[in-house]
């Protein structure tokens, strides 16, 4: 088994000198296939979040670091977009077999920086290298199309090749999925990526940059840099990087949407989310209110596809009792604790946002069944805790339900009937995914045609698909025009070149006789 702690968990830079009180270690970059210490003068805290104790130092790259990634992302392109598809197919063989033999450290990292449980860490692993599984059928993905014979002796085809310098931008709340997103698909089509991990969370990142070392991927191919503003805007604006991935809040991917697509850039942009559970009176009552609680809670609710918002259709509003006393039995404690449910959310200010939501919920007329804002876990008590938090008696126009609380609270609307859940869904402007659970078939036909959202779940509370297909949220939860992974997600990282060519057949030459096999 491998360990990485030479990554995640560095030594103290010498440079940081006026950090010298902390014994945390700096965060590496990673260019050209290796660790590398960052000059920086100005660092961000990482935290443990079940701690709060000080585990790393991470660099805002600087501009020279950066460029530096970027001419090695450069470099690499020229050789890396001319290997085969079967050269770059058994790079990703190799790295999904590594990414396996190595989950528990990639998921202990991630519980350590983002702190969600261990079994949901390894979750969020595995989501990631099912998309290195499907990354390996780009002998079947980057296939072109042929037409013979459009005119006499005329043959058309068209090529799906790479972009050039690509780039991947990831939100905290899954260290490993969104890179996973990202990377192994733009670097199987034969494009390069600079990766740019959350400063929340960049351990998960560095390891599998290691694993894909390892895997064959030559030096420059896959490049990290970490930081912030800076950073994005770097990305945004170098003329070298031709396509930017971003998953995160509203206000960041509109920004780099914004700013990257107005410097010519293709840009996936995908954000914020309020995704709603319609619970209709003919539903399996247990297994609707498990499948509730699960989508609400787990992750801590910091996951987009979270399900964080109940509508009761009629009779079956007088299952919420039920609900909160499911929700009580949730036991929160560190990630890494066994029997974890719930785990800390990212940080300090995340945690005293939701409290703010959950007050102005009282403030605004909603009724707080269940309020977490008062949890203490006696073994970390400085831990960013928020216990269970249901919140009833909900309308359109309060905040907890107008924003994405990001947080383990569950707002619960009630209406009369499916029409009406479904205008309540459709009104909202974000479209990234909904479920509904009932018995009939009729009624999960008509929700399924008539919702105006991007990915829907019959009795499935988070319907994020498996990596055969693509993820499709829609409306204020995407802006860009192809989706990530998938073969939408191949398609945003290759572009088109098609090729019209003559060869007059009286210019054909007798060929010599060969006895030999023929060879390719």
């Amino acid at each position: 088994m491998l360990r990485f702690s030479n990554l995640s968990q560095l030594s103290i830079s010498a440079r940081a000198t006026y950090r010298l009180y902390s014994t945390a270690p700096t965060v590496k970059l990673w260019i050209d296939n290796k660790p590398v210490e960052s000059k920086a003068k100005e660092f961000i805290d990482l935290y443990n979040p079940a701690t709060n104790e000080l585990i790393g130092l991470v660099p805002k790259t600087t501009q020279e670091e950066m460029t530096m990634a970027v001419e090695s992302s450069k470099k690499a392109f020229k050789t890396w977009s001319k290997t085969t598809p079967l050269l770059r197919q058994q790079v990703m063989l190799k790295l999904q077999q590594l990414i396996k033999e190595n989950m528990k450290d990639l998921a202990a990292s991630v519980t350590r920086e983002q702190g969600k449980t261990l079994p949901d860490a390894e979750g969020d692993v595995l989501r990631g290298l099912q998309v290195v599984e499907h990354a390996c059928s780009v002998t079947f993905m980057q296939m072109g199309h042929t037409l013979p014979n459009i005119a006499k002796d005329i043959d058309c085809t068209s090529y799906r090749i790479p972009l050039g310098v690509t780039a991947g931008i990831c939100p905290f709340n899954f260290p490993a999925m969104i890179p996973l997103w990202m990377f192994p698909l733009a670097t199987v089509a034969g494009n390069t990526m600079i990766l740019k991990p959350s400063e929340k969370d960049p351990g998960a990142a560095l390891m599998l940059a290691e694993l894909a070392r390892q895997a064959g991927l030559p030096d420059g191919v896959l490049n990290i840099i970490h930081g912030q503003h800076q950073a994005v805007d770097f990305i945004c604006d170098d003329p070298a990087i031709r396509a930017i991935s971003f998953v995160g809040s509203d206000q960041a991917g509109t920004y780099i949407y914004r700013r990257g697509t107005q410097n010519g850039k293709r840009v996936q942009s995908n954000m914020g989310a309020k995704n709603h559970g319609v619970v209709m009176p003919d539903a399996n009552k247990e297994n609707a209110l498990n499948q509730l609680i699960g989508a609400a809670f787990g992750a801590a609710g910091q996951r987009c596809m979270a399900l964080t918002t109940a509508v009761f259709v009629g009779e079956s509003k007088n299952w919420i009792p039920d609900l909160v006393e499911k929700a009580r039995k949730l036991k929160v404690n560190a990630g890494h604790e066994p029997g974890t449910d719930i785990g800390p959310v990212i940080s300090k200010d995340s945690k005293k946002r939701i409290h703010d939501i959950i007050d102005k919920s009282y403030k605004e007329g909603a009724k707080v069944l269940l309020d977490g804002r008062e949890i203490v876990v006696e073994k970390y008590k400085n831990g960013n805790f928020v216990g269970p938090t249901v919140i009833s008696e909900v309308k359109p126009d309060m905040t907890c339900y107008k924003e994405e609380i990001f947080g383990p609270a569950l707002v619960i609307l009630c209406v009369d009937t499916l029409n009406d859940a479904i205008d309540l869904i459709n009104n909202n402007p974000y479209g990234n995914g909904t479920a509904i659970f009932t018995t009939n078939g009729a009624t999960a036909r008509k929700f399924t045609h008539d919702i105006d959202v991007g990915q829907v779940g019959i009795n499935v509370p988070i319907p994020v698909p498996l990596p055969m297909f693509s993820f499709t949220g829609s409306r204020g939860s995407f802006l860009g025009d192809t989706n990530f992974y998938g073969q939408n997600g191949f398609n945003f990282y290759t572009q088109l070149k098609t090729v019209t060519s003559q060869w007059r057949s009286e210019d054909a030459t007798p060929e010599a006789i060969q006895t030999s096999f023929p060879r390719m």
